[in-house]
Parts: structure tokens; C-alpha cells; sequence
């Protein structure tokens, strides 16, 4: 539909900001335009935003026309298709910075610790090392303690190698780069060879497991979770005694380490899709 008469930057009803009856209801409708635009990224047609919404085309126009003053929206001319523009973005990320992912997670890490009978732990990635924030103990006497702060290389960790294992091939050569592969025990992975045939392999498997790389006797096993655009954001363990966590043990406790990622990963709103694999 051809958009004669349209005034670029023109002011409606959201450029000033008062909000009466008549406001609130277009504001709904706004909303309502929005909401199905978020639906098709690829974009929509006015006829068909006007079919979706349930609303005649010459609200939907003047609603979108506002919307586009204010940059929620963008209109591709060529393909006469509206588009979610670059301030829906900039609110949409304020909330994911601003949603506290440890109180999201310790709900998900309790049951886990009631499941496995293990520590669960959290940890995120802070400039190529690993941060743990947000632990729940089980109770078993012989337990892994690793307080929010605590810190460990990627490599040499689970929690790390379960990020590493998503992340761009560009981004894993410069964290090797920058803080190599020192062995913290004679089991650490030292080789950027070796890093990448493991980290292949906790891809296949969806869960990294740390045998006694970190410290001798500690063994761990550890799952990505993932944002909306399928990228890896946190890691989710359960770590205990190699006395304990036997082989036998492993691809059981990496199944219920990968339901609760999982989990974690639909709390945050995170794609349920496949995530993003690297290229080499």
C-alpha cells in the first residue's frame, strides 16, 4: 500500500506523552501492532498487520506512523514492509541486562542439588574467565564449596568449557590468547588442539565435564544456558568428590545438568531452538 500523505517523524499520540481514555486505547493498540510485529522479524505488510491486530488499516497506518516517530518501528520502502525498530531493541535489552539471572537460577539449582544429592553452581563469563554467582550446597558432608566471586580459567573448568563450546571461533582463539591454557593439574586440557577436540565433543554430548582440570579429586559437570538469540550467556554445574561422581555417574548427572540449563534457559526467555554453534 502506497503511504502518500505520511509525514516523516510525525507526532501522535506517544511523541507527548499524555495518556487519556482515548490514549490508553491506542496505546493498546500500539502494544497489540508490536507484539505482532515481534512475530515475523522478516516484517509485515500494513494489510497485514491490520489483519493480525483486527484493526482497520488506516489506525494500524497512523499508529505505526507514530511508533516510527519515536523509533519503535521502521518501514523498508522498497518492500513496503514495517519492520521492529532500533528502540523496541534498546527497552528489550535494558531488561535482559536488568533481570537478576542468579535469582532466576536458584530455584532451578535447588531442585537440582535435590536431585543429584550435588552442589549446583552458576557461573558467567567475565573478560575470559569464569565467575561463579549464585551456589546452593547440598548437605553432603564431603562437598564443593565455590562462593559467588570465586573465579577459574575457562579452559580448565566445566562451567567454562560448557561456554567455550558455543562461543564463536574468533572469540575462543582470543581468550586462549589472552589467558592461555596453564595447567592447573596434570589433567588440564594444554592445547588449543586438545581444547577444541573436547570442546566438539561436550557439543555433541550438550553437557562439558571437568575430571580432576581444576583441582585433583573435584570433578564436575556442566550446561550452557542460552539468551533469545541462542547464545550461550551462563553455565549451570553440579561439582563433588571424584569419590563420589564416578563414571558411571557422569551421563546420568549431564542429563539432569542439561534439563536444568534447559530450564533456566525457558525462565529467561532464552531460545528453545538450536543454539548457535561456532564456525571454524
Amino acid at each position: 500500500m502506497a503511504r502518500s500523505g505520511r509525514k516523516s517523524g510525525a507526532q501522535g499520540k506517544f511523541a507527548g506523552g499524555d495518556l487519556t481514555g482515548s490514549s490508553a486505547k491506542s496505546l493498546n493498540k500500539a502494544i497489540d501492532i508490536l507484539a505482532a510485529l515481534g512475530q515475523v522479524p522478516e516484517g509485515m505488510s500494513l494489510p497485514d498487520i491490520s489483519l493480525m491486530v483486527g484493526q482497520p488499516k488506516s489506525t494500524i497506518h497512523r499508529l505505526l506512523t507514530a511508533l516510527e516517530g519515536r523509533r519503535f518501528v521502521r518501514y523498508e520502502s522498497e518492500a513496503r514492509l514495517w519492520k521492529i525498530g532500533v528502540e523496541a531493541f534498546v527497552i528489550g535489552s535494558a531488561f535482559l541486562r536488568n533481570r537478576d539471572i542468579a535469582a532466576f537460577a536458584r530455584p532451578v539449582m535447588q531442585a537440582l542439588v535435590n536431585d543429584s544429592g550435588e552442589t549446583a553452581s552458576l557461573y558467567i563469563d567475565d573478560d575470559g574467565e569464569i565467575v561463579c554467582i549464585g551456589q546452593v550446597e547440598c548437605r553432603q558432608t564431603m562437598r564443593v564449596i565455590a562462593r559467588p566471586g570465586g573465579r577459574a580459567k575457562m579452559h580448565a573448568s566445566g562451567s567454562g568449557k560448557a561456554l567455550l563450546a558455543y562461543y564463536p571461533a574468533a572469540r575462543l582463539d582470543q581468550i586462549v590468547e589472552r589467558h592461555g591454557l596453564a595447567a592447573a593439574t596434570e589433567k588440564t586440557i594444554n592445547t588449543p588442539q586438545a581444547l577444541r577436540r573436547n570442546l566438539e565433543a561436550v557439543r555433541g554430548a550438550g553437557f562439558a565435564v571437568d575430571d580432576e582440570e581444576n583441582a585433583l579429586g573435584i570433578r564436575c559437570v556442566a550446561a550452557p544456558v542460552f539468551d533469545h538469540a541462542g547464545e550461550a550467556i551462563a553455565a549451570i554445574s553440579i561439582s563433588g568428590p571424584a569419590s563420589r561422581i564416578v563414571n558411571a555417574r557422569i551421563a546420568p548427572l549431564g542429563e539432569r545438568v542439561r534439563s536444568a540449563a534447559r530450564s533456566l534457559t525457558k525462565s529467561l526467555g532464552g531460545s528453545e531452538a538450536e543454539p548457535v554453534i561456532p564456525q571454524e
